[in-house]
């Protein structure tokens, strides 16, 4: 008799950037096989790759830096990490781009959420708060600054490193 848990199953991929096409999709093809929906390639990749043994080094005392590990979808300073999720993380590389750069809300939504027909300042606004938050808990001097009338920028007297730890 064979073993469930070691026998092959389908499983149905589907990649589709906006939310209500997820949903649609998720209607149609309900009950066909185990369905996993993603947003982009991008977080397919990051879903199933093999896990990332995770660094050993001690960071240097004193030194709070903000490192963004987009492989792991993670933020550390000092010896506190936090989860990103795809829209922090990507909110996230995009203002550590260009450091002394303000992006409007425009530009930012079509980074993150990689739609050119929306401006949503209320959901750019919500993940910036969000990430605000995860930055406090850090306890890294980066803070992400609004500019009146203008947009939004990473503040930071370090420079932020992204990639892999």
């Amino acid at each position: 008799m064979s073993d469930p848990d070691t026998e092959p199953f389908p499983l149905l991929i589907a990649v589709a950037p906006s939310a209500a096409e997820r949903i649609r999709l998720a209607e149609r093809l309900d009950g066909i096989a185990p369905l996993l929906l993603v947003a982009d390639l991008d977080e397919l990749r990051r879903l199933i790759a093999a896990p990332q043994p995770r660094a050993e080094t001690a960071p240097a005392i004193g030194d709070s830096s903000l490192v963004i590990d987009s492989a792991r979808s993670t933020a550390r300073c000092r010896s506190r990490e936090v989860d990103l999720t795809r829209l922090e993380l990507d909110l996230l590389t995009c203002l550590t781009s260009e450091p002394v750069r303000i992006w409007s809300y425009a530009e930012l939504h079509r980074m993150v959420w990689r739609d050119e027909a929306l401006e949503g300042k209320a959901d750019v606004q919500s993940v910036v708060k969000r990430v605000r938050h995860k930055l406090r808990r850090l306890g890294t001097g980066a803070t992400i600054d609004a500019v009146r009338g203008v947009g939004l920028r990473l503040t930071d007297r370090r420079q932020p490193q992204i990639g892999r730890a």
